[in-house]
């Protein structure tokens, strides 16, 4: 099952106010909006895939518990972006630095910032082609690195601003976030289920 776009002039009308009331209403969906502000429901994923998002956030709030450089977000947490989008990644972190500089405004509702880091988990349902576009997306937007890991080909593509993106083949091997999140190594093999 993927997921459903819904395309009208009507939504492109919609104010970022009306949108999250929208999202409210309908809570027990998973409703992301694109820059054309078509909306989006996803199907709910298989349960690996949510185990392994699951161990996916917990990897990366245990690092963030221990260096206490930002703020972690899970799958529910969406994000309006400068583009106009309003998306929602599968595990996500900003910086203190940025966080902090938004005003109280900003962070209620749907926060109006791009984290740092973002990672996408491909579900068997996903198409790899528009998880990429998502991911270019996140780039635009401002991310400064982003993971999109594929679990059913153990493979994860590495998106960084400026760079080619970069496959990584093999989950018997760490992956590790380099100078964005430093210290950060996700267990690779633990996304396995094992």
């Amino acid at each position: 099952m993927t997921a459903i776009t819904l395309k009208s002039a009507v939504l492109e009308r919609l104010t970022d106010e009306e949108f999250y009331q929208f999202c409210m209403d309908n809570r027990d969906q998973r409703i992301e909006r694109n820059t054309h502000h078509q909306i989006s429901f996803m199907p709910p994923v298989s349960s690996e895939s949510a185990s392994a998002n699951g161990e996916l956030f917990r990897q990366l709030a245990n690092w963030n518990i221990e260096q206490n450089l930002g703020k972690t977000f899970d799958s529910s947490a969406g994000f309006y972006l400068k583009t106009g989008a309003m998306l929602s990644p599968d595990a996500s972190w900003i910086a203190w630095e940025h966080w902090n500089a938004l005003g109280a405004e900003d962070r209620r509702g749907f926060a109006r910032i791009c984290p740092d880091f973002v990672v996408e988990l491909l579900s068997p349902t996903d198409r790899l082609t528009d998880t990429m576009r998502k991911m270019e997306h996140w780039l635009e937007a401002g991310a400064k690195l982003g993971w999109l890991i594929a679990p059913g080909t153990e493979s994860v593509y590495i998106f960084e601003p400026g760079q080619p993106v970069r496959p990584v083949v093999g989950f018997d091997q760490e992956l590790v976030a380099g100078p964005v999140l430093p210290g950060f190594a996700l267990e690779l093999r633990r996304l396995r289920g094992e």
